[in-house]
Formats: C-alpha cells, structure tokens, sequence
C-alpha cells in the first residue's frame, strides 16, 4: 500500500539562506521522517525512504532505488540489433554523414585521378558540404598539403589514410568518457542544461539506464520546473528505468528542488544524481542566471557540485551549435557535451567544429531512438563510420 503525505509547496523564488536550512532540517528531512513513520521505519539517514513528488504536490515513499541496486524492476530492455555490432549500428546511423562525404570522396579517387591541389580543393569542399567547419577543415587541407609537396600522397589511399590521421588529431583530444564517480563516495551530481528540444530529457533517462547497467544506484531530479509537460516526461523515465525520482509542482523554485534532491540522493548513498533544468534560449537572461543560482545553491550543500555540467546539443543544427556552447559555457561553465540525433542529420561534421572550436570533451552521442543509442564517444569508431566504404 501507498502512503501520501502532504508536501510542502516550494516557495517561487526562494532565496539561497532557506534553501540552506534543508540540510539540517529542512523540508527533504521531514518528508523523509513522516514518510518513514507511514513505513513503520526508523527516520534518519540509515534509512530515509526516497521521495517521490507528483505534480499535484504529494509525497511517496519509493523504494525503487533498493529494487534497481539488485538489478530488478528494470522495464527497459536492450535494442542492440541481432548479428550487428555497435560499430554496424553506428556506421548506419551516421549514414546521412557518410554518404556525403565518402561517397563523394569515392567519387574524387576515380581511375587514373591526379592527386594534385585541385584534388585538395574538392575534399575542402566536401569537408564543408558536412558541416566540419572552416577552422577544421582548413587544418585538414593544410596538412594534406604539406604532405602533397613532400610527394608523401601518392595515390588515393594514402590521402585517405592521411585524411583519417588528421581527423582523429582534432578528435581524440575531447574523447574523454565520463565517469561518474567521486573521491569521498557523495552522490555524482550532473547538472543537464539545453534549449528545448535537443533531447535533454531522453538523453537523462538514457543516462540512468547506463549507469544502472553499469551497477550504480540513480536519481533523477525533476529542476525544470517552467515547462508544465517536463516533470510527467521525467516520471515516465523513472518509471521506465526504475530510478526514484524527486520533484515538485510546476511553477516550484528550480533550484530548491535541486537542493532537496542532493540532500535525499546523500540519504540513500546514491551514486549518480541526475539533474534537470528548464529548456532555455542561450539568448534568455533571466533563465541563464537561474542556472547560475542552481549551481550556487547545489555549491551550498556541496562545495563540488555539480560534478559535471553536460550541455545537449542537437546535431541536426550544425553550427548554431557552436554559439549555444559559447553561451551555455560563460554562464556556468559547460564540462561535458552530448551530441544527439546524429542519425537524423548529413551533417554530423558538426562534431569536428565542436572539438575544433570549443576543446570541450565530448562524452557521448546519440545515434538512435533505443534506450541503448546512447553511447559514449569514441574517436577512432566516429572516424572509421564516416569514412566506412
């Protein structure tokens, strides 16, 4: 059986010396007594009940997070594809990409091709064509050029080999998978930040089903609190991966919800807490400074979160992509990017700009719909699917 209980309505703008108060005693504590007591359960931190907040104010006792530390309740099963590996998967994701810049590379080395300057024009022109950018495909081209007049490509081959050789140059540097782990055991926190519809949403539930299999207990944190769809999209998640989630009605103050969430994430010795944010216009003042607020206010309770700001980004917007991350990284200092909806674009370039331009590490794609299409990024893999023949 279910007990609700009553919470308390967040105030709309609560200041930072409240929020401070609910690490002492606060609202998360004495939810998670009265909870407790409905349980027949000791209060305290041994063992503070999760709590889960719907959207019409109320309060669970949730003991999903036990369920999914012992590997059950998990509704979300594997999509890999039978007789394909991920390097198959991948490759056919980025199909769009590839078919315009290998195919028209293929195109290039034709019979009896001449390797010469105009041939280092057109791959200029076909690195362009797939969004890798100005600043990178100059870099590119410069190089090949170098070697052109060191007689070192001499058939098409070797350009190719050379062309692999320079994009992972510009690549490995920002492939750095994430590792959600910290030094004294304290939850991981991950602030997740991004206009609306570049997949923010997916990609935290994605998330959870990762670190779940990974053996890592999960919470989701429902901070956006703007949009009225946001917190029912996030419970879906949780229901899906099992992970608790903590949240609050729409209209509540982001960054009091945050705050309850990291104390009830370091109740329950959670290892990963996953945090929404309002899907925000990189132009918006005001929702940027919000950011900033919820990144003090987590500060308050724990001097080093969040642990990892990871912006998502839709790749399908090319190089207006660039500009977000300039904008998201002055405001609170992005550590990490997503690139999602790789498969849904021709212009997956874009990932060389990024590593190019901003230097940020690139901790993971999205090449697909499934659960499991998220996948952390890997250099080599990237370059071998785009130039795959």
């Amino acid at each position: 059986m279910i007990h609700y209980v009553q919470a308390p309505t967040a105030p709309a703008a609560a200041d930072d010396a409240d929020l401070a108060t609910t690490a002492t005693g606060g609202p998360t504590r004495r939810l998670a007594d009265a909870a407790a007591a409905a349980h027949g359960l000791p209060s305290g931190r041994a063992r503070m009940p999760v709590l889960q907040l719907d959207p019409a104010g109320r309060t669970v006792a949730d003991g999903a997070i036990d369920r999914v530390a012992r590997g059950g309740d998990n509704e979300t099963a594997p999509s890999e594809d039978k007789g394909k590996g991920f390097f198959g998967r991948l490759k056919g994701a980025l199909t769009r990409t590839r078919q315009g810049l290998s195919d028209t590379l293929a195109g290039l080395f034709g019979a009896g091709k001449k390797i010469d300057a105009d041939l280092l024009d057109d791959i200029e022109m076909a690195l362009l064509t797939a969004d890798v950018g100005i600043g990178a495909s100059e870099q590119i081209v410069n190089d090949l050029t170098g070697r052109l007049k060191r007689s070192e490509l001499r058939d098409a081959e070797a350009v190719l080999s050379a062309l692999k050789e320079n994009m992972l140059t510009i690549l490995e540097p920002v492939s750095h998978p994430l590792q959600p782990v910290t030094n004294d055991g304290s939850p991981f926190v991950v602030l997740m930040v991004g206009i609306n519809g570049a997949g923010k949403t997916t990609t935290i539930g994605k998330l959870a089903h990762r670190f779940q299999a990974d053996g890592q207990r999960v919470m989701l944190a429902a901070g956006d609190t703007f949009r009225a769809a946001a917190v029912e999209q996030l419970q879906t998640w949780s229901e899906r991966t099992g992970a608790p989630i903590v949240a609050q009605h729409t209209g509540a103050d982001s960054a009091s919800v945050l705050f309850d969430a990291l104390a009830s994430a370091k109740a329950r010795s959670v290892d990963v807490l996953l945090a929404d944010t309002a899907g925000r216009l990189h132009t918006h003042g005001g929702l940027m400074d919000e950011l900033r607020k919820i990144k003090r206010v987590l500060g308050k309770q724990d001097a080093s979160a969040p642990h990892e700001v990871l912006l998502v980004l839709d790749s399908t917007i090319g190089q207006n992509a660039l500009n977000q991350a300039r904008e998201f990284g002055d405001a609170i200092g992005v550590t990490g990017l997503v690139l999602t909806k790789l498969d849904g674009t021709a212009k997956g370039g874009v990932v060389f700009t990024i590593a190019k331009e901003l230097g940020l590490p690139i901790r993971f794609i999205g090449v697909g719909e499934q659960v499991d299409d998220l996948r952390p990024f890997d250099a080599g893999a990237f370059v071998d699917a785009i130039l795959a023949r």
